[in-house]
């Protein structure tokens, strides 16, 4: 549901800005608005998850997104969208974090936990792909506020759920230890200022100062956020979570991933569109097949990374993927939906559901109880930052290509799918290089978390020492 209203809006935004009268530059942020929340504040929900309860956290974060959503759906003006936006960033940047850590927790047995984690990464992947299919469907057949009220029921039925079926669970921590605010001011503030840069570099020069300024900004708070961690007593990010070379690599390559993931949605979209002429609701269909070859590719990736290892399956994933993305490029203006842009999706897809429980296991390589949220808080901003990444550098560089070739005397068809299809063929070399990175710099990956000795903590604040064999588990959960 989160993940999903992250690219719900895009095939609805032109009917929501003729309803609220967006101007263009300020429609992007009904994008811009959820990315950027998220993106800055991911890291902060992870820690606050495993410190203040994760179960706690997931459902306040379900309680903002249904809050988020109903002000989206009822949104009279562009600042009441833009709030509502902010805020359903807000909401994955709680939630998240704490429901992959949870994941984490209940499934002990390691090839249980590579399934569960698939499955986990499948339907983020299945939501952020479904949204063009639910956006065209209920855009074209009742109102675009629909995307965001359809998720009110599904909030009801977790809130009423969800503690039945899972117990709460949080880090232990020392007596009078407090929350790093230092470091989660500095992380936070700098973060969202290089998200805010990114995304400003899709609409000015790279060398412009509303571009400038942020980055450079958002570097120097992340430096000095370094410094304060290393000498506060409760680090917000201990600094030996980045010790473990493999969990590195794959946030690393996670922003190639993203980059080339969302950028590949955003432009086959408006070349659909704009170019073969789909209505929204064909071109929301014509996405099914991505989801479908995504689940497959899940399936396959988990039942193929105990056998072959988190290394084999990831590195061939990204190298897969970008064969995919290589296919879609050889578009032009004739192209066919059969011919032209239904190969490349099942590959790319395919490859990429086949990546995901594989590197998610990665990005928890190592990753004691005391800190799964904040890992799976890591990993997300890592994939938010990269989805900013492709929408700042790679949709510039088509849009601009483009816009190069219309001045020469192209046809604005035939340079428009010229510049779609130069991005692509960049996200597929980035896909590539983040394989050979993961197969030359991952270790050997053990699926099985390593919390031997961790401690689980009940809503008492009670904690006891559980071996691995012997902690308990969420029962409904785990036996499904």
């Amino acid at each position: 549901m989160i993940l999903l209203d992250m690219t719900v809006v895009n095939v609805a935004l032109p009917r929501i800005q003729d309803g609220l009268r967006f101007s263009d530059s300020g429609l992007t942020w009904v994008v811009n608005a959820y990315v950027l929340a998220a993106g800055g504040l991911l890291i902060l929900g992870g820690r606050l998850a495993d410190v203040f309860g994760r179960r706690r956290l997931l459902l306040t974060g379900v309680v903002i997104f249904a809050v988020s959503s109903a002000v989206c759906g009822a949104a009279t003006s562009p600042a009441m969208m833009v709030a509502g936006r902010f805020g359903q960033g807000v909401a994955e940047a709680i939630a998240a974090p704490a429901s992959l850590g949870l994941i984490a927790l209940l499934f002990t047995d390691p090839k249980e936990r590579t399934k569960a984690l698939g499955i986990w990464s499948g339907l983020v992947a299945l939501g952020g792909t479904s949204g063009y299919v639910i956006s065209g469907l209920l855009t074209d057949l009742t109102s675009w506020r629909w995307i965001f009220f359809i998720n009110l029921p599904v909030a009801v039925v977790v809130l009423l759920i969800m503690p039945r079926l899972v117990r709460e669970s949080r880090m232990v921590r020392a007596k009078n230890a407090g929350l790093d605010l230092p470091g989660a001011i500095t992380l936070t503030v700098g973060l969202v200022a290089i998200v805010y840069g990114l995304l400003q570099a899709a609409e000015h020069p790279w060398r412009s100062a509303p571009v400038l300024i942020p980055l450079v900004a958002g570097v120097c708070l992340l430096a000095g956020m370094l410094v304060i961690e290393r000498r506060a007593k409760d680090p917000l990010i201990p600094l030996g979570f980045f010790a473990n070379r493999t969990r590195t690599v794959v946030n690393a390559t996670s922003l190639f991933f993203m980059a080339a993931f969302i950028s590949y949605t955003f432009m086959l979209t408006l070349f659909e569109q704009h170019v073969l002429g789909y209505t929204p609701l064909v071109s929301g269909l014509a996405w099914l097949p991505l989801s479908v070859a995504i689940g497959a590719g899940i399936g396959l990736g988990a039942t193929l990374t105990p056998r072959l290892g988190v290394k084999v399956v990831t590195s061939a994933g990204f190298v897969g993927a970008g064969f995919g993305l290589l296919l879609t490029s050889m578009i032009d203006t004739d192209t066919s939906y059969p011919g032209g842009i239904l190969p490349g999706m099942i590959v790319f897809g395919l490859f990429a559901g086949a990546t995901m429980p594989a590197a998610t296991t990665a990005a928890l390589h190592g990753v004691t109880v005391q800190d799964s949220s904040l890992a799976s808080g890591v990993q997300n901003t890592m994939q938010q930052v990269g989805g900013a990444l492709g929408l700042a550098v790679l949709v510039t560089l088509a849009l601009r290509y483009s816009g190069d070739e219309i001045q020469r005397g192209v046809d604005p068809q035939v340079a428009m799918t010229e510049g779609y299809a130069l991005a692509l063929r960049v996200g597929a070399a980035l896909m590539v290089f983040g394989g050979l990175l993961v197969m030359v710099l991952f270790e050997r990956v053990d699926p099985e978390l390593r919390d031997p000795t961790a401690e689980i903590v009940g809503e008492t604040g009670a904690g006891r020492s559980w071996p691995s064999s012997a902690r308990p588990r969420g029962r409904n959960l785990a036996g499904a």
